[in-house]
């Protein structure tokens, strides 16, 4: 009796080579397929490696971000909406929901122009515009840039979403060089500073800006020291940010969520460990991106939060200690 051969599962999506391990899926090229419907994958996860800043379009199986179940109401109706690290990951979901709500949506990303791309191509299916960005937003000078492009291609700005981030683990602080330490601050938190501070120029009564936390800037994390005190300072910065912009009626909230199946974290973990992602959940997975993005589409609507500013919404898959 011959022996089935066993599906490959450890990943080097930069260079193709493939090695043993369990619980692999067909790869999905298009994003539209069997992962975009049906269950939610479980740990163990395909084990599989990326060079960072990662891309979707790479990983086994494919985030799901289309929401299929998510029916539009018209909750932001002609709004313009612009998403940094909208071209994958949670940022990709939160702009295909927003256009699904009726929004036009601006994109920026750092270098992934194919994951934008097809963000983009997913905007238009819902029946919205779509803008590309390409630019580090660690730049002062790009986040003025970017916004007064949308501001041109559109005519207005009603939504900013503060959501690219910079992730590197290092198992002692004696491992995180100041180059490394920049790099995150100029990412997480300055970038989100020069975002909004360029957008309020826009900005008009009744906008929102919402920014992505992380369970580890309430709890803290030991192998993500600069990542976590960015996240830390994201949730003070939402919370003075909305008191100081209250009396002109601009909303600025916070969704902090757990573990996430995206680009981020599959590029900055070993293929072990990106199999063992999220599993120490009480729901022994890590959340999807169209699981964390309804959080967004809240907070951007006023039909939804119109008395909510300066919150901390934590998304944990059944953890209640953060927060």
């Amino acid at each position: 009796m011959k022996k089935k051969k066993s599906k490959s599962a450890v990943i080097n999506t930069d260079n193709k080579k493939k090695k043993k391990a369990k619980n692999v899926g067909k790869k999905d090229t298009k994003g539209n397929g069997k992962s975009q419907s049906g269950k939610r994958p479980k740990n163990p996860l395909p084990a599989q490696e990326q060079s960072r800043p990662g891309i979707e379009s790479k990983i086994e199986p494919r985030p799901q971000f289309l929401a299929s179940n998510y029916k539009g109401s018209d909750k932001l109706k002609d709004k313009v909406a612009i998403i940094t690290g909208g071209d994958s990951g949670i940022g990709r979901s939160v702009a295909v929901l927003f256009a699904r709500e009726g929004a036009d949506v601006a994109i920026v990303y750092l270098s992934e122009k194919g994951d934008a791309e097809e963000t983009a191509e997913y905007i238009k299916k819902q029946g919205r515009r779509a803008l590309l960005i390409e630019g580090d937003v660690s730049d002062s000078k790009f986040c003025q840039k970017a916004v007064e492009k949308t501001v041109k291609e559109f005519g207005k700005l009603d939504i900013l979403v503060n959501n690219a981030a910079y992730q590197h683990h290092q198992k002692s602080i004696e491992d995180v060089s100041e180059e490394q330490w920049d790099k995150t601050f100029k990412t997480n938190i300055y970038g989100y500073f020069f975002m909004a501070k360029a957008a309020l120029r826009h900005l008009k009564k009744g906008g929102a800006i919402i920014n992505t936390g992380s369970e580890t800037g309430l709890e803290g994390s030991k192998d993500l020291l600069d990542y976590s005190a960015t996240k830390g300072a994201i949730h003070a910065f939402t919370k003075s940010l909305a008191q100081n912009l209250t009396e002109k009626e601009i909303r600025v909230n916070c969704v902090a969520p757990g573990p996430v199946w995206t680009p981020l974290n599959v590029a900055d973990k070993t293929a072990e460990k990106v199999a063992e992602h999220g599993a120490d959940t009480p729901m022994k997975r890590p959340a999807q991106p169209e699981e964390i993005a309804p959080a967004f589409v809240f907070f951007a609507s006023n039909a939804d939060s119109s008395y909510i500013t300066g919150e901390v919404l934590t998304l944990l898959g059944g953890k209640t200690m953060a927060g």
